[in-house]
């Protein structure tokens, strides 16, 4: 549905007039538009009519640009690997497997339900497809055998969904800012160190490391704890 736009009233003429203001419907402004209502009600409530309601289009006039929902979030999963920042290639191969685990990581932060999506489906369309294979040709460059190189980067690549999963379920448990959060890390802290200590002493001993959020530090040690592993590898 086209849109109409007043056009300023010109000093000498005293008038106002109406203009139609037509915006074409292509399949990019239909991710673009998912991808606002997916930040806004979350993958379970994203459906074709909330952004036909938001395009201010028929839900019809969609599946002429996109064949079905699984093709919208193929087409969506596509759009946030598009803007993954590509690691350095003048960089040591370890050091371009942690730039694409963390490049990975923001852009799932900059999406609701970002993992559910990544998890839903096998990855299909071109810029998930180029990430996969950048990921396959560090390895490559590095000297890894073919035969691990796929195990290796599911290893990179499950780290940081999981990781992130993790993150976002328990940031949205305590609420928005670091004060809530630290205080519901207390609170299970508080919980684990009143656990019977003859059968639990590591869980009380642990406590304020096991509901530690240092989410930045722990991410990294555990990109770098892949990092050793794989060396290692190389090096057998």
């Amino acid at each position: 549905m086209a849109r109409k736009r007043t056009v300023p009233q010109h000093p000498f003429s005293g008038t106002g007039e109406q203009e139609e203001l037509h915006i074409p419907l292509d399949r990019d402004r239909i991710v673009r538009t998912a991808l606002r209502v997916l930040n806004e009600f979350g993958l379970k409530e994203l459906s074709m009519r909330k952004i036909a309601d938001e395009l201010q289009v028929k839900t019809a006039s969609l599946y002429y640009h996109v064949k079905d929902k699984e093709q919208l979030l193929q087409l969506i999963g596509d759009k946030i690997s598009e803007e993954m920042d590509r690691p350095d290639p003048d960089l040591s191969w370890q050091e371009q497997l942690i730039q694409w685990g963390h490049a990975f990581r923001r852009v799932l932060h900059r999406y609701r339900d970002a993992v559910d999506l990544f998890n839903g489906g096998i990855a299909m369309g071109y810029h998930r497809l180029l990430q996969i294979e950048r990921l396959y040709q560090i390895f490559a460059s590095a000297g890894f055998a073919d035969g691990h190189i796929p195990w290796m980067a599911s290893m990179v690549k499950n780290h940081v969904l999981g990781f992130v999963a993790e993150e976002v379920r328990l940031k949205g448990m305590a609420g928005s800012g670091e004060e809530a959060q630290a205080q519901l890390s207390e609170e299970y802290a508080r919980f684990f160190r009143s656990l019977p200590s003859e059968q639990f002493p590591n869980m009380i001993r642990l406590a304020s490391h096991t509901t530690d959020t240092g989410w930045q530090e722990e991410f990294e040690f555990g990109l770098d704890v892949l990092m050793d592993g794989f060396r290692q590898r190389l090096t057998d």
